[in-house]
This record gives structure tokens, C-alpha cells and sequence, in this order.
């Protein structure tokens, strides 16, 4: 019960952890296997019962502080206009209606005299919409990148503000009896210890990081030294008169998310807090629960307000999302979303049962009332909103099909700076002109750890480089000074997907959407080493690019990247030159990396080899029609131009293919391929041995250290759509020149060779096999 995973080092929250550790402490507690005294007393001893507090408290304080870390102090002040609204609306009238129901229930329903004293209590605390519930909830269900949970979370951070405040008050005015002196003296000592951490605290760890090297990591007297401050703001919060969170919540807010400081603190807190001290916390949360001290009129009481309350904060969010234009289910999902309950809603009932406002039936109901709502709303939340279905594209994205003329919108995704120089070779092959200008949308790539929400930064567009003092800084300036060299046909916008791995394709789909891209490349998850081994391998890189292969907006490629291996030089501004090989077989697929090759084929420093592979023996021209008509559109496109060559390959089977294309593995600088082929003996046999599936058969043998070659190989998969008609029309060529007078009669297989004036092309057949 006390090991359900919660990862804090990965920002990891796992099935709806506090229902499940609370319902593992009623399991254990006097509602069922505890209520038999020799086993409650067998399992939980009085004596130990110390321990267990001492350790739940613990757990509490480290858990809001590493929350507090998480999360991003300046979005709780400006949330933004539509989460403003909605969090603000969902908060009031939520209090504003629950509130008064529930003195009315009290006066004219018959009840127990102390759920008659608590009801207005429990009622009160519907009204929030804590932002570390609603975090949990939305990294459990893989939704805090979608457009839906960004403003969930936004309005939460806000709402949280307001609550805090609110219930500092509270608690001040309660610990002072309600002594008017008193009440004003304690809330004034609880606003200058918070003054206190922003104006001292706050400078003195900004002073210290200052001062830590770039990339480095902070000295462990610095991590011992925050987790002591954390244990003394909470003596001082209850030396107040406060709860003993209050100090460790705004110290971890005051702490910046992120490395070098927050990412290690998060680390630390990881096994101790993540999986001992704070599942001990929601344990005992269950183990204070006792069903048979329930009454069932106060058990329906209780429910009414509840169900009342959690239905009139869906309502206020949909009738103010009427007047920021957003349609009616989106509007419910983000009411359902800021229904979540969790542990805030915990430590408040613990905080008033100590305080003596609930009794063990009351916050017995409560508990179960917070665990029903969290059960009711999760399911329902996952049915209304798949955000994978809100990014379908309304038109054909693809190079194949595009003008000749028309803008290519390149979206890159990189991770560091090593794969920099070859990203910029293939940007720079693509042949930007004045008549046919690139886009790049660059992505950086960038696992969150330290902070809870996730953050898509759009960097300032600008031809100035800027102060290279970050790992992003490197990679921006990079693509700024190939925009530079290539103005007036190059713009490059560039964004930072601060992100969880699980969701990180979530944030590359909705860019590609949001800027009408036409292919994505992704970072393969394999780097090379300079001696041609395989170094890091990073498998939650592999994860995603599987799931944007599966939901982009447009066309994708993989780049396996071995420019190292090379070390080949720029072509940027050089006379370097970039040989650019396209194996095609057949499909959609390769039409794609047939059409990519041929722009990179315009570019004066660039020499494109396309390569057809035939079976040998195989003479239906009807099934190569198609195919026929794409390469002969490419060839004449390419009319009069010396740098390309044509080839086609007849082999029997696969051995024949792997024989033919470890003989071009050392001929080329980049290597283009389809992801999937049309059916073909082939590839037959192939498939078997694939290491990585999201390649495709060829892509893989390419990629595989087997093969022994040096050149980069991009993977190219065309736009998938949904719909027949959509589909039929994927390989319907498109003219990309104009020019007559072209004798197309030449791609039969028996011919051995063929030449005009200005191109070459060549057959080459697999003899060697019997």
C-alpha cells in the first residue's frame, strides 16, 4: 500500500494515487480489517502509532514543498485572461451557491447536532480547485499538454492564490478565537513571514546560483541546507499560529523550478517523500475512517452538497466559457477537470478534525465523498476528451503533393547541440529560393523535471544572435545564422517543448498543426559514437516518435544522424558537396522521399542519386504504372540537370536488397527512404529481423550497425489521413515541371541503359544469385 509509484523525478503521478493509498488505509483501518480489535491492534500498535504521525508529517511538508518547486509562481499571478475567468467564476459561485444551501439543509433538515456545526465547513470547502490535485490528475491521464489542461492548470494556480489567503485568514481568526486583536495580529505576523521568504529567502538562493557554473550541478551542503529551511518554516508556521504546510509551500515557491537547483531538490525527494513519507500521510488519512460511525441520513446530507456543489462549478465554467467562445463540451471537460479532489481536500479534513470541527463521521463522509467524486469524474474526463483528436488537419500536408512553388515548412525537433550540423545540411539541401522560400519551426526538445506543468515557449523572433549561455542559446543561434546567410527565402521561428516524455508528442503534433507544417523530423533515439558504436540510447525519444508517427498533422521523417562519422563539412556557404541518395520500392511512402530527394536535387551543390529497386523477372508494367508516372514526373524535372543520376536495381529477393545497399553504404552523405513499401517479394523476410519497428524495414537495416555505413538515412512517413477518398488519392502525382518533350518509355526492366545529353541514369541487375 505504501509503494505506489510516484515519481517525483520524472514529475510522475500514477493511478490516482491518493484515492488508492486512502482506500489502502480503510482497508487496513476500523472499516473493515481494522475493525476487529486483535487485528487493528496486530497491525497498527498503539505504541508505534507515534511513528507513523511523525512520519505522515514529514511526508506532508516535503510533499507541498517539492509541489511548490513544481510550480510556476509567476502563472499564478498571471494566469491569462480566459483561465482568470473560468478559475475565478468556478471558485465564487461555487462558494456563493454551496455555501447558503448549506444553511438552509441545516435549518430545515433534521440532523445530527455536529454535522449541523461541520456542514458549513465541508460546504466552504468545495469551492476549491487546487492546483496540485488537478496536476496529478491530468499527468495520470496524459492530458497536461493538451490545450484543455493548460488552462485547467492556469486556473488552478490562480484559485490557489485566493485559497491560501483565504484560509491563512481562516486559520488565524480561528486559532484566536475569534478575538478581533488577536485575529489582526496573527494575520499580520502570517503576511510578513511570507514578505519575509520573498524579500530574503528568494535573493539569497538566486545569489547562490548565480554563482554555480553553467551545466553543473549544485554541492550537496545546499541541498542539505534547503531541506533544513523547509523543517524550520515549519516550526515558525505553527509558531504563528498557522498549519506547519503553509512555510514549506511558499519557501518551495520561492525555490526556481528547473535546474540546477529545483531538478535536484525534486531528485532527492524522489524514494524517501515519493514512495515512503507521503503514501504514509494518505494512509493514515484511511485509517482514521471508520464507515460504522456513519449514519446514512448524514451520508446522504453530506453527499447532496457535495454532488450540488461539484455540479454548480461545472455550470459557472460553462456559462462563463459562453463569453470567452468556448463551445459547451470543452467547457464541461474543464469543469470536470477542476472537480478534482486529492490531497489539499485531505489536509483540510485532517486540520479541522484535529481541530475538533469534524468528527470521525464526518470526515469518514468526507473521505468517501472525495474518493467517489475522484472515481466519477476521471472516467468521464477520458471519454469527452481525447486532445489527439482535436489536431486533425483539414487539408493534405505533404511535399509530394504541394505546389512547386509553395513554401516548405520544415518543422525540426532537436534535443542538444550535437545534432545541429547535420539538421542545418539538410535544411540548407532543401534548396530555399526566393520563388520557393523555407520555413523552419524549430523545436527543442527538453524533458520537465522540477517543475509540475508542463511549458511550450515560443522564442523571440530575431536576426540578432544573442549571448550563447545555454544549451538553447547554442542551438538558436545556430538556426539564426543559417537564416542570416540565406535571407529573403529562409524564416526561422523557434520553440522550447519544456515537457513529460510520456505527452511530448502532444506539444511537436500541436506545433506542426498550429504552423501549418509539412514534415516533421525527429531525433532518432540512438546516437553514434566516433568509432561507430551505438552510445545513448534514449527509449522515451523512440516512445514518441512512435506516437507522432501515429497522430501528426502532416508528414514525418526520422533522422538517423552519423554526421560524425563522416566528418564531412557544411555545405552552408560552402563548395562542399552533399550527396543525396532515395531508395524507392513502391507506396506512398517513398513517393514522399522521392519528392523530398528532387528539391534537394535543385540545390547547385547537392548530387541526388535516386535508386528503383524491381524484382528480377517481374515484368507487370499495370502494378508499376503508378510508379512509373512518379519517377518519370522527377526525371524530367530534373531534365539538363548533371548532378542527378537514376538507377534502377533488379533483385530477386531480400538478400539481393541488403547485398545491393551495403554496396551504396559508404557512396552517400544522407540516405532518404519510405517508412513502409507496398507488398513486394522484395522485402520478403525482411520484417523478422526489425530492431525498430517505427522505421520500417528498410529504414532499419539502414540504421542498423550491421550494415557498417556512414551515411545519415532520413525515414520518411507521408501524411496519414483518415477517410477513402483522402486515401485514394495519396499517390495521385503532381507536376513539378512543366517542360515537354520527354520520352517516358524508358524504365523497362530489360533495358541496360539510357542516356541524354544533360542526365545520367543507369540499371544495374542482380546477377550473382542463382
Amino acid at each position: 500500500m505504501f509503494f505506489n509509484e510516484m515519481k517525483f523525478g520524472a514529475v510522475k503521478f500514477h493511478g490516482g494515487v491518493t484515492c488508492i493509498q486512502s482506500r489502502g488505509g480503510i482497508l487496513l483501518g476500523p472499516s473493515l480489517l481494522g475493525h476487529n480489535g486483535s487485528i487493528g491492534g496486530t497491525i497498527f500498535p498503539p505504541r508505534g502509532s507515534t511513528n507513523i504521525v511523525t512520519g505522515a508529517t514529514f511526508g506532508l511538508m516535503f510533499f507541498l514543498f517539492a509541489m511548490g518547486v513544481k510550480a510556476d509562481p509567476m502563472m499564478m499571478v498571471r494566469p491569462g485572461r480566459q483561465a482568470a475567468i473560468l478559475g475565478i467564476s468556478a471558485m465564487f459561485v461555487t462558494l456563493a451557491l454551496t455555501l447558503p444551501l448549506a444553511f438552509i439543509i441545516k435549518h430545515y433538515v433534521p440532523m445530527d447536532g455536529t454535522l449541523a456545526e461541520s456542514l458549513p465547513f465541508i460546504a466552504a470547502s468545495q469551492c476549491l480547485t487546487p492546483f496540485p490535485n488537478i496536476s496529478c490528475l491530468l499527468t495520470e491521464l496524459k492530458m497536461s499538454n493538451s490545450d484543455l489542461g493548460r488552462i485547467a492548470i492556469s486556473a488552478s494556480m490562480l484559485c490557489d492564490v485566493i485559497g491560501m489567503t483565504l484560509v491563512v485568514i481562516l486559520l488565524a481568526i480561528l486559532q484566536a478565537n475569534f478575538d478581533p486583536l488577536k485575529s489582526a495580529v496573527a494575520i499580520m505576523a502570517a503576511f510578513l513571514f511570507v514578505v519575509s521568504l520573498v524579500y530574503i529567502i528568494k535573493p539569497l538562493l538566486l545569489r547562490v546560483l548565480r554563482g554555480i557554473p553553467n551545466g553543473k550541478s549544485v554541492g550537496e551542503q545546499y541541498i542539505i541546507g534547503t531541506f533544513t529551511c523547509v523543517l524550520a518554516v515549519g516550526v515558525i508556521s505553527e509558531l504563528i499560529g498557522q498549519h506547519f504546510v503553509l512555510g514549506p509551500l511558499v519557501l518551495g515557491l520561492m525555490v526556481p523550478e528547473g535546474p540546477p537547483l529545483g531538478t535536484t531538490l525534486i531528485s532527492k525527494l524522489d524514494i524517501p517523500v515519493g514512495k515512503i513519507f507521503y503514501p504514509i500521510f494518505l494512509t493514515t488519512s484511511g485509517l482514521k475512517t471508520d464507515i460504522f460511525k456513519i449514519h446514512l441520513q448524514s451520508l446522504w446530507i453530506v453527499l447532496s452538497v457535495v454532488m450540488f456543489s461539484c455540479v454548480v462549478k461545472i455550470g459557472a465554467v460553462i456559462l462563463s466559457s459562453r463569453y470567452l467562445h468556448i463551445n459547451f463540451q470543452d467547457s464541461f471537460v474543464i469543469g470536470l477537470m477542476l472537480n478534482a479532489r486529492g490531497v489539499c481536500e485531505l489536509i483540510v479534513y485532517n486540520l479541522w478534525r484535529d481541530g475538533l470541527l469534524l468528527t470521525d463521521q464526518e470526515f469518514s463522509i468526507s473521505v468517501i465523498a472525495l474518493i467517489g467524486v475522484t472515481a466519477i469524474i476521471t472516467p468521464l474526463i477520458k471519454f469527452m476528451y481525447d486532445p489527439s483528436k482535436q489536431r486533425v488537419p483539414l487539408k493534405r500536408r505533404t511535399i509530394q503533393h504541394a505546389k512547386r512553388d509553395a513554401e516548405l515548412r520544415l518543422l525540426v525537433c532537436l534535443q542538444n547541440q550535437d545534432g545541429v550540423p547535420s539538421i542545418i545540411n539538410i535544411l540548407e539541401a532543401s534548396d530555399a529560393t526566393e520563388e520557393s522560400p523555407i520555413a523552419v519551426i524549430a523545436v527543442l526538445l527538453e524533458e520537465v523535471v522540477g517543475r509540475a506543468n508542463p511549458l511550450l515557449v515560443a522564442h523571440q523572433s530575431t536576426r540578432i544572435l544573442q549571448p550563447s549561455n545555454s544549451k538553447s542559446s547554442h542551438i538558436i543561434n545556430a538556426l539564426r545564422q543559417y537564416e542570416l546567410c540565406n535571407e529573403r527565402c529562409v524564416t526561422v521561428q523557434s520553440f522550447s517543448a519544456i515537457s513529460h516524455a510520456e505527452t511530448m508528442h502532444e506539444d511537436i503534433c500541436r506545433v506542426a498543426l498550429d504552423q501549418n507544417a509539412t514534415i516533421v523530423i525527429l531525433p532518432f533515439h540512438k546516437h553514434w559514437e566516433i568509432d561507430g558504436s551505438i552510445g545513448l540510447v534514449n527509449r522515451s525519444i523512440q516512445t514518441m516518435n512512435i506516437k507522432v508517427l501515429e497522430k501528426a498533422p502532416c508528414s514525418v521523417g526520422i533522422l538517423i544522424d552519423r554526421g560524425n562519422l563522416t566528418g564531412s563539412l557544411s555545405i552552408l556557404n560552402t563548395q562542399s558537396i552533399y550527396r543525396v541518395a532515395v531508395i524507392y520500392i513502391g507506396g506512398p511512402d517513398d513517393a514522399e522521399s522521392l519528392y523530398y530527394g528532387a528539391r534537394m536535387g535543385r540545390h547547385n551543390n547537392v548530387t541526388l542519386t535516386l535508386v528503383r529497386y524491381l524484382l528480377f523477372g517481374s515484368d507487370n508494367a499495370r502494378e508499376r504504372k503508378q510508379d512509373n508516372i512518379l519517377i518519370d514526373d522527377v526525371r524530367q524535372a530534373h531534365n539538363g540537370n548533371q548532378n542527378f543520376i537514376y538507377q534502377e536495381q533488379l533483385v530477386k529477393d531480400g538478400v539481393g536488397l541488403t547485398a545491393s545497399l551495403r554496396a551504396l553504404e559508404n557512396n552517400f552523405d544522407l540516405m532518404i527512404v519510405g517508412r513502409n513499401h507496398q507488398a513486394s517479394q522484395i522485402l520478403m523476410g525482411l520484417g523478422a529481423w526489425s530492431e525498430c519497428p517505427e522505421l520500417g524495414v528498410v529504414g532499419d537495416m539502414l540504421a542498423s550497425t550491421d550494415i557498417g555505413s556512414i551515411a545519415s538515412v532520413l525515414v520518411v512517413q507521408q501524411q496519414r489521413l483518415l477517410g477513402g477518398k483522402l486515401k485514394s488519392r495519396m499517390m495521385k502525382p503532381v507536376i513539378i515541371s512543366q517542360e515537354t518533350g520527354y520520352d517516358a518509355s524508358v524504365t523497362g526492366p530489360l533495358t541496360t541503359q539510357v542516356s541524354n545529353d544533360d542526365a545520367k541514369w543507369e540499371i544495374a541487375i542482380d546477377r550473382d544469385r542463382d
